[in-house]
């Protein structure tokens, strides 16, 4: 027995009250969260800024206001996603019909990361909730206010048998993956994505796991270069580059280099300004992760930026140019406000150089030409992304979001976080009004009447 066993039997004892898998009762669950951030907006902007030096801007956009668009897109859509689905019935199986029932499965485990602490634990939470799951959440102890807002204002709302927040580190996770839970839905590293996976093995328990990756982003020489430079900028520095699909690195055409470099210290500076005397730019989570980023700002030829501010945590914006993938810098993913670019004068060559390594959970081309965008999405593998923007796919409620390889394992969003909860159970409706002959093996001649019925 481990120390969350009790949680564990209650929440299996309360699912098998059948109340979760009420469709009002599901609708009351997110309604209720709705009206409970919405309440809890500015504790939760506070807390945000504690942690990670957030702005209001940046903790409402990224974190509050996508799950609240989730929220309602999940509330108006629930009712269609949970009915069961009729599905065609082949010949073979004439006088029968067939049916897909979308069942919960049971108690889920939800590990959540402190890149955006409140909106990845809360958006899983949503798919949990909708397909009729109790859910254990573990939040990150990186970003300990943000974790205490969110573990109040979630025990404010549900009873602990049905929904429940655990704190704590390492050992805590390690604690909670004894238990056997009936799915584990994870957010963070590969190297820690492997664990998951292994500790979910042992008791066969599925798993989503969305992972990260060193995600390029491409610029080819037709593209509109100022407007790639403004979406690139933010989508790399904002939450200070701590973001899983943030461009990873920069892959810039040859004869483009030069100009788009311009424009991009020019919006590095619309957007953020002077970034260490910016009280509105993020800050690095740890001092770990300082050191760790600090360790890459001698690698290739420091382009743009290159200034820290230890005791605030805080690295500047900064562009590495003279690049190649031997660096350290291009060892892993960077998860901080550091781009490394490097130059290429074949589309073939960035290609190869992408497949070289593990498949990407993000990929950005910013081009003009349909035959340049077709021939990258279709020879390259990778999760999901943008063409002609940045990270901006995260966003809608109607494209699955998740990686592949070592990326990730599954999707969600919208819909797709519905049927990441949910066990699709097939069900075949059989006539008694009349029986097929020819499938049983008493039949006369039943081989060549079912070779002829099968033609």
């Amino acid at each position: 027995m481990g120390p969350y066993s009790s949680i564990l039997t209650k929440q299996q004892s309360f699912f098998r009250t059948e109340k979760t898998k009420n469709l009002t009762y599901r609708i009351d669950a997110l309604e209720k969260l709705r009206s409970k951030i919405k309440a809890n907006e500015q504790p939760l902007m506070d807390a945000l800024r504690a942690d990670l030096n957030k702005s209001e801007f940046d903790a409402y956009t990224t974190e509050i206001m996508i799950v609240l668009e989730e929220i309602k897109f999940a509330i108006n859509h629930l009712q269609s996603w949970a009915k069961p689905r009729k599905v065609k019935t082949p010949i073979t199986h004439i006088g029968s019909k067939s049916y897909i029932y979308p069942e919960p499965y049971g108690v889920t485990l939800i590990i959540a990361p402190w890149n955006y602490p409140f909106q990845l634990a809360v958006a899983p939470l949503i798919g949990a909730i909708a397909a009729g799951n109790c859910a254990v959440i573990k939040p990150s102890e990186l970003t300990p206010t943000t974790s205490e807002v969110f573990a109040k204002l979630i025990s404010e709302i549900y009873p602990e048998e049905y929904i429940t927040v655990v704190q704590g580190g390492v050992e805590t996770s390690q604690a909670l993956l004894e238990e056997k839970f009936d799915y584990i839905f994870f957010t963070g590293s590969v190297s820690v994505g492997k664990v998951i996976m292994g500790a979910a093995a042992k008791n066969l328990t599925p798993v989503t796991l969305e992972l990260g990756g060193k995600s390029p982003c491409i610029v080819h020489e037709d593209a509109n270069l100022k407007l790639a430079a403004k979406r690139i900028a933010w989508g790399k520095f904002v939450n200070a580059g701590q973001t899983c699909v943030a461009p990873d690195y920069l892959y810039l055409h040859k004869s483009i280099k030069a100009p788009f470099l311009q424009f991009f210290q020019e919006a590095i500076k619309d957007l953020y300004g002077e970034a260490l005397e910016n009280r509105n730019f993020t800050r690095i989570v740890s001092e770990k992760h300082f050191q760790r980023l600090s360790s890459f700002l001698d690698n290739g030829k420091l382009f743009i930026g290159g200034n820290t501010n230890k005791k605030r945590l805080q690295i500047e914006p900064t562009v590495l140019t003279e690049i190649t993938w031997e660096h350290p810098v291009m060892q892993d993913e960077i998860f901080g406000p550091i781009l490394p670019v490097l130059e290429y004068e074949s589309i073939d060559d960035v290609i190869k150089g992408i497949e070289n390594h593990p498949k990407p959970l993000a990929l950005y081309l910013f081009s003009e030409g349909e035959s340049i965008q077709k021939k990258v999405l279709n020879q390259v593998s990778f999760g999901g992304g943008c063409l002609n923007d940045t990270v901006y796919h995260l966003g809608s409620p109607h494209l699955p979001f998740g990686g592949v390889g070592t990326s990730g394992i599954g999707s969600y969003h919208g819909k797709g976080s519905f049927y990441t909860f949910s066990h699709e159970k097939s069900i075949l409706k059989q006539t008694t009004k009349f029986d097929l002959p020819f499938r049983y093996p008493n039949v006369k001649d039943g081989l060549t009447k079912i070779k002829k019925f099968i033609k």
